[in-house]
């Protein structure tokens, strides 16, 4: 049977983090003495995109971009596979699998966290519900997503909802592939109505809504546990036996965790697929926003709030292929002299990037972008600065309520979009010198993270301080931060 303990310094010289995204399963070799990123490999996940807003994966196709990435990882390190000690798992949170609970074999396709075929449910099981329920037992507005999901899988696959199975996501489906548990983490259970945020404990009150057991889901992660891996996944990677497997983390726990030890109290700005801000508070049941997600403590005491915000590279992309060049790599090059000429949009030109909310005029449609402020003289290069303003603005804003109250004393910025200068200009140009830092590795920070439990030193992603812009790109950077502000209140975007 496998076995748990508690976290151990792992004794050797490789350690491994894995981070399994929404698009991209990516994995790292770290030297375990000096910290160095010795290997790296990713393989690309691809998304089924149905007509009716579904989100699809199989399973097959994460296991096997799985296997690419430990065998890619084995190639690279030759002999020193051997030395391998220990390996951290994280993982994008709130997707779906139904699977037999013995042997982890998966009965459906993972449906993804951006799955939209169960708003109906969501509004029902609202329907049925006070808003202080929510509020209380979540901390945070609104039914969880995950939580209407299983209520739709139900309604669809009845027969799979029984004691022989488990509904699972990415990150409990691998954990299990390598050491035979079943284990969840905070971010995951919360995003599916199983986490009692308030109480920081699995709660079966929000399953009892749509008639389901707390049982049919995963235990929690306690801490930074880790567990053994198993025999037959050491044979099949060719590892040691009985290394310890650390996780799972939802991927912004870890994304925070590669950032501690940056400040002595960092935000961590993941600016990836969604745009989101990691940092810890004292205790709390207040909402510093309506999304937030609060999870329990990371390094001590307190809260680890991920805060989703409303907008991400989806905006951004946009902007760079229908105002640029249809060609991605060809609009980034074009976007690189956009803001060499200038960091700020036009006065009074503002763009609120929502995307991927609901039309406000026309709730039946989907998208509340939209441009304020273009006259005749408007190039195509204004309105992507600013797209790339409003995108920061939204991302300030949240950082706002982060570092009130001495919460937090530094920025940490991570993520693909980060490797875009712009980006980490306009946020230096909002706050003080010296604040804002860039993770070098930008797109492995998170596996770097996830071995947190293993070696929290070299969990660290390093980092380099931004420098702020001039005082007249400051100025102008600021202003249009009040305009944007402007926007916002008076159309009522909140």
């Amino acid at each position: 049977m496998p076995t748990t303990h508690k976290r151990r310094k792992a004794q050797g010289r490789v350690l491994i983090g894995i981070d399994a995204g929404t698009t991209v399963l990516k994995a790292c070799a770290f030297d375990a003495d000096s910290g160095i990123l010795v290997a790296r490999a990713a393989h690309r996940l691809p998304v089924r995109l149905l007509a009716d807003g579904g989100r699809e994966q199989t399973v097959r196709t994460l296991d096997r971009a799985f296997q690419g990435v430990m065998a890619s990882l084995r190639e690279h390190l030759g002999g020193r596979w051997a030395e391998v000690a220990g390996l951290g798992v994280a993982a994008q949170g709130g997707s779906s699998i139904l699977a037999e609970r013995n042997t982890g074999a998966p009965l459906t396709p993972m449906v993804l966290w951006n799955d939209a075929r169960a708003h109906g449910h969501a509004a029902s099981i609202a329907e049925r519900t006070a808003p202080r329920f929510w509020r209380e037992f979540t901390l945070r507005d609104g039914v969880p997503h995950g939580l209407a999901r299983l209520a739709w899988l139900r309604e669809r696959e009845p027969h799979l909802f029984c004691d022989a199975n488990i509904h699972i996501g990415a990150g409990e489906w691998l954990f299990h592939r390598l050491t035979g548990l079943w284990r969840q983490d905070p971010g995951n259970a919360i995003q599916t109505g199983a986490y009692n945020a308030a109480a920081q404990r699995l709660d079966p009150a929000a399953f009892a809504l749509i008639g389901l057991d707390l049982p049919f889901v995963a235990d929690l992660r306690q801490g930074h546990e880790t567990a053994l891996l198993c025999a037959e996944t050491a044979r099949r990677l060719r590892l040691p036996l009985g290394i310890p497997v650390a996780g799972p983390y939802i991927d912004q726990e870890a994304g925070y965790l590669s950032a501690v030890g940056g400040a002595s109290r960092p935000v961590h700005c993941s600016l990836g697929t969604a745009w989101v801000c990691n940092y810890a508070r004292p205790y709390s049941r207040a909402l510093d926003s309506p999304a937030q997600l609060a999870l329990g403590p990371v390094t001590g005491e307190g809260q680890l709030v991920v805060l989703p915000l409303r907008t991400g590279n989806t905006a951004w992309d946009w902007a760079l292929t229908a105002l640029l060049d249809p060609d991605l790599p060809k609009a980034l090059r074009k976007a690189e002299a956009v803001f060499r000429a200038r960091l700020a949009p036009p006065p009074g030109l503002v763009a609120v990037p929502h995307l991927a909310q609901r039309n406000p005029l026309f709730p039946e449609a989907c998208g509340a972008g939209s441009f304020w402020g273009i006259h005749a003289a408007t190039s195509t290069g204004d309105l992507v600065r600013a797209v790339a303003a409003g995108m920061v603005f939204e991302l300030a804003e949240a950082l706002r309520r982060a570092l009130s109250g001495g919460r937090a004393d530094g920025i940490v910025v991570g993520g693909g979009a980060s490797k875009a200068d712009c980006f980490c200009r306009l946020i230096a140009a909002l706050f003080p010198g010296g604040w804002v830092q860039r993770q070098r590795e930008e797109d492995w920070a998170v596996a770097r993270g996830a071995i947190y439990a293993l070696a929290p030193a070299i969990a660290r992603a390093p980092a380099d301080p931004v420098r702020r812009p001039g005082a007249s790109s400051c100025r102008a950077v600021q202003d249009s931060a009040n305009h944007y502000a402007h926007v916002r209140q008076h159309f009522n975007l909140d």
